[in-house]
C-alpha cells in the first residue's frame, strides 16, 4: 500500500507490435533475429494498428513503407537483421530526440518520516 501523499509511479505505455496486413504468427525468422540480441518475442501475437490506436499513441515508430511493408517469403534471417537494425536506430534517435535516452527512470521517493 502506498503511504499517503507518495508519488504515483506511472503505469508503463502499451508497446504493441502492429501492421496494417498482420500474420497469425510471428515469422520464426523475425524471432530468431531478435533472439540474437536477447529479445524474446516468442509469446508475442500480430496485432493490426487500428485507427483509433494510432489517434491516441503519442508516437509510433514505423518503418516508412506507406499502407503495407513488401513481403518477401523464405528470406532468411539475413534479410530480417537489416529490418530489426533499422527498427532499433529509429527508436534510439527517437528517444534521443525526446530526451528520454540519458534521462533517468521515475524512482518513487519515500516521504519525509
Amino acid at each position: 500500500m502506498k503511504p499517503p501523499g507518495a508519488p504515483s509511479r506511472p503505469a508503463p505505455a502499451p508497446r504493441p507490435s502492429a501492421g496494417s496486413a498482420p500474420a497469425e504468427t510471428i515469422n520464426p525468422t523475425a524471432v530468431q533475429a531478435m533472439r540474437e540480441v536477447g529479445i524474446d518475442i516468442t509469446d508475442q501475437t500480430p496485432e493490426l494498428l487500428e485507427y483509433a490506436t494510432a489517434e491516441s499513441s503519442d508516437v509510433i515508430v514505423t518503418m516508412g513503407c506507406g499502407d503495407a511493408c513488401p513481403v518477401f517469403p523464405g528470406k532468411g534471417v539475413d534479410a530480417v537483421r537489416p529490418i530489426r537494425d533499422e527498427i532499433r536506430g529509429r527508436v534510439e534517435k527517437l528517444l534521443t530526440d525526446l530526451n528520454l535516452a540519458t534521462r533517468p527512470r521515475h524512482t518513487p521517493q519515500r516521504p519525509p518520516a
